[in-house]
């Protein structure tokens, strides 16, 4: 049952972390691209002779190292935060819970890999292109690798959320944006790792600047899954709508509302501690619980937060809800 606090502070919940980490990523990246440009394009010692566009590494490397240092702990620690964040929410109740072990370990295994690309971009920051060159290309190839690697199990683990919750969108939202993130960063970084090999360091540059800015967009995706785990007076958090639905479900199986599925449908009746409840071509489905059912706020009576629950979101168990899958044969989506 939820329990409302005067002490429940939206703005203090776990979506701050991507926010702050982006915007510290994005205002590094402004500052170092504007200080190149007010400094009328100078040509660094680590950048080569035929090269007019300095990598983020050469601007990082000169002048800048404290702020390229400073800008790569932040990020990657409030990023860190946010996916640890994701999975305690998640764990606890206050995000959708995972519905299998599987899902559980892509999350872990996604926690991981995000720590080896924070690893890889701390260490590159410190040891620059100029004093480590080949220290800093592999730092720089375990950022990339770590976090993309991290997107892929992370997204794997949306695409198994939305399966199962279909009723919360966001669920889909965020797979696809971190699906396109996948694509994008790896053709991109392809084309980064390619350029660079044969020489084109001009077009190489421009190209590691787009991944770093594309970068940007992932980190705020993860506001779209922490935002949901937010709790104030105008919004139930994700997962206690799931455990209310679930409650509300077994009040209303355990007061014999709900017909066998084997025989025919009950009909709609109105009398004391009974639902209403409808056959669609899904299958049977609680559409409404009308006021005839005379439970109270504490059992899920006309007017609270478990009725408004179901008629908002159904509960996706035994039935109640189903929506149907799309698919070939045996293989459902």
């Amino acid at each position: 049952m939820v329990q409302w606090s005067k002490f429940d502070r939206w703005w203090l919940s776990a979506w701050i972390f991507p926010l702050i980490s982006a915007l510290t990523w994005l205002g590094m990246l402004l500052a170092m691209f504007c200080t190149w440009e007010a400094e009328g394009h100078p040509h660094y010692p680590s950048m080569s002779q035929d090269q007019h566009i300095a990598y983020i590494s050469d601007v990082g490397a000169f002048g800048l190292k404290p702020l390229f240092i400073t800008g790569s702990v932040v990020t990657t620690i409030f990023l860190d935060l946010g996916f640890a964040s994701e999975r305690w929410l998640r764990h606890y109740g206050r995000l959708a819970p995972n519905t299998s072990r599987a899902q559980s370990m892509l999350s872990s295994i996604s926690i991981l890999f995000a720590i080896c690309g924070t690893c890889g971009l701390i260490l590159l920051s410190n040891f620059d292109t100029y004093h480590h060159d080949r220290l800093h290309n592999g730092f720089l190839l375990l950022f990339l690798g770590g976090y993309i690697l991290s997107a892929i199990f992370l997204c794997a683990e949306y695409q198994r959320l939305g399966i199962h919750y279909r009723q919360h969108r966001i669920l889909r939202i965020s797979f696809w944006i971190k699906l396109v993130f996948i694509i994008v960063e790896v053709v991109f970084a392809i084309i980064f790792g390619v350029t660079a090999w044969n020489g084109h360091q001009d077009v190489a540059a421009v190209f590691e600047w787009i991944i770093a800015l594309i970068f940007t967009f992932y980190v705020l995706s993860f506001l779209l899954d922490l935002w949901p785990s937010v709790r104030h007076k105008h919004h139930v958090p994700q997962g206690w709508r799931e455990q209310e639905a679930a409650q509300l479900e077994k009040e209303v199986e355990r007061n014999g509302a709900l017909p066998p599925l084997d025989h025919a449908p009950a009909p709609i009746t109105s009398e004391p501690n009974q639902g209403t409840y409808q056959n669609t071509e899904e299958g049977l489905s609680h559409d409404r619980i009308t006021g005839s059912y005379r439970g109270t706020n504490m059992t899920g009576g006309q007017g609270s937060h478990l009725q408004n629950a179901v008629a908002q979101y159904p509960p996706a168990h035994n039935g109640l809800g189903r929506q149907k899958k799309w698919g070939i044969g045996r293989l459902r989506f």
